[in-house]
């Protein structure tokens, strides 16, 4: 793959590689995954500008490589899940008998609580364990482990605007 340096690829990248980097950039919103589509574009390019049959035509082509490149990206990332991200959102799928939507205001209601209190509520309501278990594992006194059970169940009533039938939440 000879490359003179006299290209009009070879001048058109050299001339706009800030411009190249906020389009990439605009499209993805991450600086580092812009530099690597900028240069993955240039790479392409480079192994593909014999088959540019219009040198005029050298900006056109390269943004549609570029932008392919963003789309390929996001269809990418759509796939991927990071761990990381989720944070403390990892909550399991709602059971089948109730509808999607009080589920959805339960767990938003539950990711606001405190990361004690949330802590408490999943291991109870989600893991079905015992308090004597829960606060072993998080290391606090038996009292203490129930008091914050009961203030998580406060505020989650609260937020969700009260139960019609409080014994759901009974422990």
């Amino acid at each position: 793959m000879a490359t003179s340096k006299n290209s009009p690829l070879v001048s058109f990248i050299q001339e706009n590689q800030e411009k190249l980097y906020r389009i990439a950039y605009a499209h993805v919103k991450n600086r580092d995954a812009a530099l690597d589509l900028v240069h993955t574009s240039i790479v392409k390019a480079l192994q593909k500008q014999h088959t540019l049959r219009n040198q005029e035509c050298v900006r056109t082509w390269f943004y549609r490589i570029l932008v392919n490149e963003c789309m390929s990206y996001f269809r990418r990332q759509s796939r991927v899940v990071y761990l990381a991200d989720l944070g403390d959102n990892l909550m399991p799928p709602p059971q089948a008998n109730y509808a999607q939507n009080e589920y959805l205001d339960l767990y938003s209601a539950i990711d606001h609580l405190p990361s004690e209190l949330k802590a408490v509520i999943i291991l109870r309501y989600f893991e079905g364990m015992k308090l004597s278990s829960i606060s072993e594992i998080t290391s606090t006194n038996l009292s203490t482990t129930k008091s914050r059970l009961y203030k998580a169940l406060k505020l989650l009533k609260l937020d969700l605007g009260g139960m019609e039938d409080d014994r759901s939440l009974s422990v």
